[in-house]
């Protein structure tokens, strides 16, 4: 019998005795530990950046009325922004952005334990966040910084000016991007006397990393699944809207930038 044709199955992959497998799956241990402690490292170099004081007094709508940037904190020295897509007058927040916040929630649990607060912010008006926050179910906090610069100063919307020059400075380069509004995370510190320190913003796929349901796709036969689709995250849609995507044309990408 031929080996190489009795250790393919039907989808043309091979299938191993489970002694080969083991040797594999030792193989790729190793590269894995090798990824771990390079992303331990990387996180001492993220921890270890010059922070910057934030000097403008930026003022947000939130159901408890205005607040500043340092009120949003919570009595906590740490606060983790998600930039989300929600500019006035869409009907809608960013589906994207939305599976990315559909993590939040299970996540405040615990990051409240280890001193973080992790908000969205919108350009949005309250009014629209408020009701697309109950049609999604959600219980992070959520607030609008309508009217404010804290979207375009912190590289997640774009002037029209900007748009029409045909690049905008997105992700630490100038490239071309088809929104106004872009995805983010920023994170600030909050010090004794009450100032506050941008310390760390990442963009483009950098906003991954909250994605946690990507990485379980990833330990999968099938990952994403997405090579063939018109452009990253096609697939995805607002959680309230899954039975019916079949019927779905496919929308817009909201958040395509490869960088």
């Amino acid at each position: 019998m031929n080996t190489a044709i009795a250790e393919t199955n039907a989808v043309d992959h091979p299938v191993v005795s489970r002694e080969r497998w083991l040797a594999a799956r030792k193989t790729l241990l190793a590269r894995e530990k090798e990824l771990t402690r390079l992303q331990d490292q990387i996180a001492r170099e993220r921890r270890a950046l010059p922070w910057v004081r934030v000097e403008k007094d930026y003022l947000f709508d939130t159901p408890d009325g205005p607040r500043r940037l340092a009120d949003l904190f919570e009595g906590r020295s740490q606060l983790m922004v998600q930039h989300f897509m929600f500019a006035p007058g869409w009907e809608q927040g960013c589906k994207s952005c939305s599976y990315m916040a559909d993590h939040n929630d299970g996540a405040n649990l615990h990051l409240a334990q280890r001193d973080l607060t992790l908000i969205a912010v919108s350009r949005a008006p309250l009014a629209d966040i408020q009701r697309f926050r109950e049609r999604m179910g959600w219980q992070f906090n959520w607030v609008s910084s309508y009217g404010s610069d804290f979207n375009h100063d912190f590289g997640v919307n774009f002037h029209q000016d900007e748009m029409s020059s045909g690049k905008v400075d997105y992700n630490y380069v100038r490239q071309p991007f088809p929104h106004e509004e872009a995805p983010g995370i920023s994170v600030f510190y909050r010090d004794g006397d009450g100032e506050v320190f941008h310390t760390y913003s990442r963009y483009g796929r950098g906003v991954e990393v909250m994605m946690h349901t990507y990485n379980l796709l990833e330990l999968t036969p099938k990952g994403r699944d997405e090579d063939g689709m018109d452009y990253p995250m096609a697939w995805v849609r607002h959680h309230d809207r899954y039975e019916t995507a079949a019927k779905a044309p496919a929308a817009a990408a909201c958040c395509g930038s490869k960088a």
